[in-house]
């Protein structure tokens, strides 16, 4: 007999087991999930214990789902259902669940970020009545860092450090108008902000370009913002990802970009790759 449950703030050790036992199966080259590493999810994404469900066979979890709720939306951060539990309807109730709780309870929009190499996965969603908004990329500059030489374009102003409450206190980001993934919103930057670092170009009046990343002691990196408020061709970011190469980090992803956010020929500009994606499926919740 299968039983469902939307869990409680003192539910994370039950949440942790539940991820451990159905998520990992599929994604084995990830670290287990902790206590720790959960209670940052809580912070960096919003994670909801009351948005997150459980499924057991007996006691035993056989499916999990992890809601992240901003006013704006709920994201279903994850979803996975026990290997030997599949095809069994769980994962279709989990959604529906979820659906009729924020029918009531708001947002009524509800998104997801499926790697599109995840068949099953988007079959859940397609079959549960969500819509395909987008295909987020994922982009990646590696090789050899590159050198700046007289034949590149000048560029003026300083190079400087910049962190996200510089940003935030220049009013530079503000992304109401501009589509980004969940991870890399303004909320996760500033939930993260001790965790990020950055570089800027700036004039005598104003900051104009900028690139926010993971702040790491390793030769790779994240790329969680990038913005140019000049429209010089992608110059400014250009000469801010290669000072940022010169510092030793070979290689830089750029994951989960929208459409909208930044042109395909103007990353390509950069010297970035795709390197896969994922798609965004976006409904309104409703009562099953």
């Amino acid at each position: 007999m299968s039983a469902y449950r939307f869990c409680r703030t003192d539910d994370i050790g039950l949440l942790v087991d539940a991820l451990n036992r159905c998520w990992a199966p599929y994604f084995p080259e990830e670290p287990p999930a902790t206590a720790a590493s959960f209670k940052r999810s809580i912070r960096d994404l919003q994670v909801w214990c009351s948005s997150c469900m459980v499924a057991f066979s007996g006691s035993d979890p056989i499916g999990v789902l992890i809601g992240a709720k901003r006013p704006s939306a709920t994201l279903i951060h994850k979803i996975a259902v026990h290997p030997d539990h599949r095809r069994q309807g769980h994962g279709r109730h989990l959604l529906d669940s979820l659906g009729s709780k924020l029918a009531i309870l708001g947002p009524p929009r509800i998104v997801a970020e499926v790697p599109e190499s995840l068949a099953p996965a988007c079959g859940l969603f397609g079959a549960g009545g969500y819509v395909q908004e987008a295909l987020l990329t994922d982009y990646v500059l590696d090789g050899p860092a590159a050198r700046e030489d007289g034949s590149a374009a000048p560029v003026e102003g300083l190079v400087i450090p910049v962190t996200v409450d510089d940003l935030a206190a220049n009013g530079l980001l503000r992304d109401a108008d501009r589509q980004v993934c969940w991870k890399r919103s303004v909320e996760t930057l500033m939930a993260r902000k001790d965790d990020i670092a950055g570089l800027g170009v700036a004039s005598d009046e104003r900051i104009e370009a900028y690139v926010l990343y993971v702040n790491s002691q390793v030769e790779e990196t994240e790329i969680l913002s990038l913005c140019s408020f000049v429209d010089d061709g992608g110059t400014r970011l250009k000469h801010l990802l290669t000072q940022l190469r010169q510092r030793g980090i070979s290689t830089i992803r750029f994951p989960k970009v929208h459409p909208v956010e930044i042109s395909k020929e103007l990353v390509e500009t950069l010297g970035f790759r795709p390197a896969g994606g994922h798609l965004l499926y976006a409904a309104i919740a409703r009562s099953a």
